[in-house]
């Protein structure tokens, strides 16, 4: 569920992570005022805005609750999936789709069937990559679920 966010709340935004809404800012383009978040993302570093009325449409969200972490730990547990036996870079692209969704669910289904498939065969050096910020993406927002 997507809400109003203020000033110091924990924010997920796609393919990023976690970050922290450092102010809430008005900015005149061309004729008309827009209102943006001030995302900072602490551990790179990054300043994101994001305009209040696009929060939806960009996929920034609130973190995970407690009862959401259950259902992570479930997917990343299942083990009986199928997995497309497709090019890398074909299987690159789809899961990095998902990634950009922000969905920690479809982010810990590239992890869940990256982890498998490097036990079936190497994985390329994309596949190792992605599935380092899979892991990293999951591992930052449920340390801070509540």
């Amino acid at each position: 569920m997507v809400g109003e966010f203020k000033v110091g709340d924990m924010a997920v935004y796609p393919a990023h992570g976690v970050g922290r809404i450092a102010g809430i800012e008005t900015r005149k383009i061309g004729e008309s005022e827009h209102r943006f978040y001030v995302l900072k993302i602490e551990e790179t570093g990054m300043t994101i805005m994001v305009p209040t009325t696009n929060v939806r449409h960009v996929g920034l969200r609130e973190v995970i609750n407690a009862s959401e972490v259950d259902m992570v730990y479930a997917i990343l547990r299942e083990r009986d999936v199928m997995i497309d036996n497709q090019p890398w870079n074909r299987r690159y692209r789809e899961y990095m789709e998902k990634i950009k969704t922000g969905s920690i669910y479809e982010v810990a289904e590239v992890m869940r069937d990256l982890s498998i498939l490097r036990y079936r065969k190497e994985l390329s050096f994309g596949e190792r990559k992605m599935l380092d910020l899979a892991r990293s993406l999951i591992i930052k927002e449920l340390a801070i679920a509540e």
